[in-house]
């Protein structure tokens, strides 16, 4: 019996979010380049994303590349960017066939200027899906993320634009990069690894967390069902009882 099969699609999360981890190890398994473990990985971003889609998910992030990812060794980096480019052209007809529209957050300006402006004009000719969301995390640091909102509230009181009374935890969200997304209920995370490494730092502070052994590379559908079951049996109190969660379904 697949997992699929014991998901009530009456309580799906609106938005799952992915840290795709694994796929220099998953080459260096089978004694490859890190690069085939990202070229791999693209199948799995594939299938998840369907998956996703098939069930109602509204909005599926993954994350992509991270600020500190900029770092690694500059083949690997340019291998990362090369194939972040020929996946945007070949995928473009897939997302449209299947009414997903495709978003990115992060520090955009950082990319190569022809992979953002390919990136941008993708962006523009999904725009009108309405399936599902997939919005890609590049270049993106959620620490840097809040720092920009702060900066921007600060002078927007500056300038007297805000009152101090007026700053709260809806104008913080609302100056962040995910300011038009629901926070994510679910986050997934691939290669066993128990760290969110700066991703989703403000928006993930209630969020289900879902760790699973497996590289990102051999991360299937299946998996996906596996994870929102596991998700589907958990109680979400957001720091109420139990008891007072159960009062609130029986008024329901």
């Amino acid at each position: 019996m697949s997992h699929k099969d014991k998901i009530d699609k009456s309580k799906l999360p609106r938005h799952v979010a992915v840290i795709m981890d694994g796929n220099g190890r998953w080459a260096k398994k089978k004694g490859k380049l890190r690069t085939f473990g990202h070229e791999n990985g693209v199948i799995s971003v594939r299938e998840t994303a369907e998956a996703a889609a098939e069930l109602g998910i509204e909005y599926l992030t993954l994350y992509a590349f991270s600020t500190e990812n900029w770092n690694r060794p500059r083949l690997e980096v340019e291998a990362l960017m090369t194939l972040l480019l020929r996946t945007i052209n070949s995928e473009i007809k897939t997302l449209n066939d299947n009414n997903i529209r495709l978003l990115a957050i992060g520090d955009l300006g950082a990319l190569n200027k022809s992979i953002r402006t390919r990136l941008l004009k993708a962006i523009d000719e999904t725009k009108n899906n309405t399936r599902m969301n997939l919005v890609l995390a590049l270049s993106y640091s959620s620490h840097q993320e809040i720092l920009q909102a702060v900066k921007q509230i600060a002078t927007h009181y500056k300038n007297n634009e805000i009152s101090l009374e007026e700053i709260n935890e809806q104008l913080v969200s609302n100056h962040l990069y995910t300011k038009d997304f629901p926070d994510p209920e679910l986050l997934i995370r691939t290669s066993g690894e128990f760290r969110i490494s700066n991703f989703l730092l403000w928006q993930l502070a209630y969020s289900e967390i879902y760790i699973t052994p497996k590289l990102w590379p051999d991360f299937r559908k299946e998996d996906l069902y596996e994870a929102i079951v596991n998700f589907q049996c958990r109680e979400r109190r957001f720091g109420k009882t139990s008891e007072q969660i159960l009062k609130q379904e029986e008024v329901k």
